[in-house]
């Protein structure tokens, strides 16, 4: 079993630092583009990627060094043996993608560089969803940094093209499993899938090209929208990477309870007290509506409690665009609690009349 360290020339308690320093210096002496050896090269490389890695280090420590077992061999080749100290069992799902081309070189890559998406809720009176209302919202966020506009370089400073992937962005890391050896197609460690390295980092937001800022960001909320119904606004979630491409804004919407109006879809209901007269005799009674103002509505003679009338285009704009809901106005016959000495009387003659 090769010995990452020794390759590395580290110490076995070296810092990240001084790992991430030996392999710099042995990958430019070996670089095969500067006449390197380049099988050197490849060994310092896979050195590098797994005690960079705080996870694979300390899997390495555990068992890298404990040889190969009695009894692994599983005849992968003319003098080849499987050794299980060699394979990594935690990313035995990923190898698998590999082989069977669900994550092969050429297929649809993960965008490492786009930013996050942002979701929020916003609470809305029922009266927005008449006309629409923009929001303006303020959110602390990462931003463009606007000292080097998400390249992640400090202006002025030049930047070059990352020796280990030679540009691309990847590098190639060989895994050994049951089914033989799998290639797989990895981002560069040395420049995190850039291609390119700045010889300075920004100072103000260390290479990463975004900083976390207040921004302020306008919602237009549109007519007719309900609660839990989902506004999405393009590019105003988080900033990428170094110039990457920004996350969207999903907003979340609730609509307010209304203390007259219970809504139902695009339809709005209400109830509405009328006197025993105007039940039985008819009348015009006034009721609101949403947009602030109030019309007539005809009651018609012998009306019942709870008979609703239906008041036609006036409830919430349709999402579409196109027309509205209706307001159903439940009657109720309100039943005085006290009368005057003249009420008791007209009410006993009608009584008398059989009403």
């Amino acid at each position: 079993m090769r010995d990452y360290y020794q390759i590395l020339g580290v110490s076995k308690s070296a810092t990240q630092e001084e790992i991430k320093k030996a392999y710099r210096k042995l990958a430019h002496q070996y670089h095969p583009d500067k006449g390197g050896d380049e099988k050197k090269f490849k060994e310092v490389s896979e050195a590098y990627r797994v005690l960079s890695d705080g996870e694979k280090r300390r899997q390495y420590d555990q068992f890298g060094g404990a040889g190969q077992a009695p009894g692994w061999d599983f005849g992968f080749g003319q003098g080849q043996s499987f050794d299980p100290s060699d394979f990594d069992f935690n990313n035995l799902g990923e190898m698998f993608e590999e082989m069977f081309g669900f994550g092969m070189r050429g297929g649809k890559k993960k965008d490492l560089k786009r930013g996050k998406d942002i979701e929020i809720e916003i609470e809305i009176p029922l009266e927005v969803t008449l006309e629409g209302k923009e929001e303006e919202l303020s959110l602390y966020k990462q931003v463009l940094c606007s000292r080097c506009q998400g390249k992640g370089a400090e202006p002025g400073t030049p930047v070059n093209e990352c020796f280990s992937c030679r540009g691309t962005g990847e590098v190639q890391q060989i895994h050994k499993t049951f089914f033989g050896a799998v290639t797989r197609y990895m981002v560069c460690p040395e420049c995190g899938g850039e291609g390119y390295r700045p010889d300075k980092f920004c100072n103000v937001c260390k290479g990463e090209g975004s900083i976390k800022a207040e921004d302020r960001i306008k919602i237009f909320i549109p007519a007719g929208v309900d609660t839990n119904q989902v506004v999405k606004v393009e590019g105003k979630g988080e900033a990428g990477r170094k110039g990457g491409k920004p996350g969207d804004l999903y907003a979340r919407i609730f609509v307010k309870k209304h203390p007259i109006f219970k809504r139902k879809g695009d339809d709005l209901f209400m109830a509405k007290e009328i006197s025993f007269s105007q039940a039985a005799l008819g009348d015009e009674v006034e009721v609101p509506v949403l947009e602030g103002t109030k019309i007539l509505l005809k009651v018609p003679s012998g009306t019942e409690s709870g008979k609703i009338l239906r008041i036609s285009g006036k409830g919430i704009p349709h999402f579409s665009g196109y027309g509205r809901g209706n307001i159903y106005v439940e009657l109720f016959i309100k039943t005085p609690q006290k009368l005057t000495k003249k009420q008791k009387e007209v009410l006993e003659s009608l009584k008398s009349e059989g009403l």
